[in-house]
């Protein structure tokens, strides 16, 4: 006897053949998908399926795979308007991860997974670099846990880069760093059947030190995991990297052996023809966050040179302080309109690669192409359930992928299934009270505006402000 089995409905697969099937089903037996298959077939077959889902006229798709985020930057949506990153940093963000709570991260993670699991979202990378105080990254694990999604929890850190202006609050000495990476590793890595995974992250090759570099790399080799690195983000980045190390970042990387294909770099808007080759060589992979690259200027990210050079490349929303929110849905239509208008052309990328990159590329970013990333015989039961009549901005649906990339919204995303359990239905997230946990996010986000000082909007009237 399987547990669910989903009848009727478009199976959108991003298998190797890219197979999509009409009319089909899908059987879930645990945490995996034991048969794919046509309709009448699966429906005779398992006749006794404890869960029965009618997707008649809906689509079942993979589900969203998210590569970079901040979830505890949830709390922060809309006080980092009209800036530039290195001002959003000192101005926004530093402040407000030089206060923050474990109660506060805990909010803000579950804040964050719930808007990503709206958006068809399963598997979400937390690069947790804020640890002003102990057992922060504890609280977004608990979120995780909580909510039951798909979570890497990349223990980041900062123990360089004073001089530009990173506070010392957020700043920690490498042997601390390794010893609550170490604990975070031991303690959860691969808990929860899997479903949660500890990576290595320091925050940026400017807020490292050679020696929490090098660190990195020996906890990632010891304990078979990977490390997450912002890259190349903005002109600044790199200028700061040559300032304390003497070169760019991605050549600190390779001077000290880290680049490797377990290694994802985030962002890399201003890599150079030299750099993805190096890139390639190495196998790193890269995570392309192209809502926060618009918001905070940070420039156009050579997704289709790094595409055609056969690097990995997935998507992510990055924290909501610079995008100003989760949803994966958005992010996919911009990472195809953003690459069409700046390159000026329409054929630059395609819905279908968007899509690929959203769930295969972005399950092989993250070392995980084996479990999740398609819809196939074997892997885990993680997808949801696209119905485009939940909103007129999906009908008419002629071809599902165009559909989901260009003409939809988080509204049409109707049950998310994740490690074969049912986490949403008919838009309802099962596994925590969503009002409650709404109102009192809402409470926790404004006492830490307070604390950091970080709401501008409360500190003059509105008349005051200019349009």
């Amino acid at each position: 006897m399987i547990d669910i089995l989903l009848l009727n409905g478009t199976v959108v697969t991003v298998n190797k053949k890219r197979e999509i099937i009409e009319d089909g089903a899908v059987a879930i037996k645990g945490d995996k998908i034991v048969d794919i298959g046509l309709s009448k077939i699966l429906a005779e077959k398992y006749s006794d399926a404890k869960t029965k889902i009618d997707a008649t006229g809906k689509v079942l798709f993979p589900g969203l795979i998210n590569t970079h985020n901040h979830l505890f930057q949830s709390l922060l949506k809309g006080l980092g308007d009209d800036r530039v990153l290195s001002d959003w940093l000192v101005q926004v963000m530093f402040p407000s991860a030089a206060k923050l709570t474990s109660e506060e991260a805990y909010y803000g993670a579950l804040l964050g997974c719930m808007d990503g699991i709206h958006s068809g979202t399963t598997t979400i990378m937390d690069y947790m670099h804020a640890h002003p105080r102990t057992n922060l990254a504890d609280g977004v694990i608990k979120a995780f846990q909580t909510l039951g999604v798909r979570g890497i929890l990349a223990r980041g850190y900062m123990d360089n880069g004073a001089d530009f202006g990173t506070p010392k609050a957020i700043m920690q000495d490498s042997k601390t760093i390794e010893d609550d990476c170490v604990r975070l590793l031991d303690t959860y890595h691969n808990l929860n059947n899997g479903r949660i995974k500890i990576w290595i992250a320091p925050a940026a090759v400017w807020l490292s030190t050679k020696e929490s570099l090098l660190m990195s790399k020996r906890l990632a080799d010891a304990y078979k995991t990977g490390i997450a690195v912002h890259i190349s983000e903005t002109p600044f980045d790199r200028e700061a990297s040559r300032i304390l190390h003497g070169k760019w970042d991605i050549d600190v990387l390779e001077e000290l052996d880290v680049m490797g294909p377990n290694v994802l770099m985030v962002h890399c808007v201003h890599l150079t023809p030299r750099d993805i080759r190096m890139t390639k060589f190495y196998d790193a992979k890269v995570s392309h966050n192209p809502v926060s690259n618009m918001y905070l200027s940070s420039g156009v990210a050579p997704v289709p040179r790094m595409i055609e050079a056969g690097i990995t490349v997935g998507v992510a929303t990055d924290g909501a302080a610079s995008n100003n929110s989760n949803d994966m849905i958005e992010v996919l239509k911009f990472t195809a309109l953003l690459q069409k208008v700046h390159h000026l052309d329409p054929t630059i990328i395609t819905a279908e690669k968007v899509l690929e990159m959203a769930t295969i590329d972005g399950a092989r970013a993250l070392g995980l192409e084996n479990e999740i990333g398609s819809l196939e015989v074997g892997k885990k039961a993680d997808l949801f359930v696209f119905n485009p009549k939940l909103s007129a901005k999906a009908v008419p649906m002629h071809n599902p992928v165009s559909t989901l990339v260009y003409s939809s919204s988080t509204n049409n995303v109707e049950t998310v299934i994740i490690d074969g359990k049912i986490i949403m239905e008919n838009g309802k997230i099962l596994t925590v009270n969503e009002g409650e946990m709404l109102c009192r996010a809402q409470q926790v986000a404004e006492e830490l505006s307070i604390k950091a000082e970080t709401n501008i909007y409360k500190k003059r009237p509105w008349r005051s402000l200019a349009y």
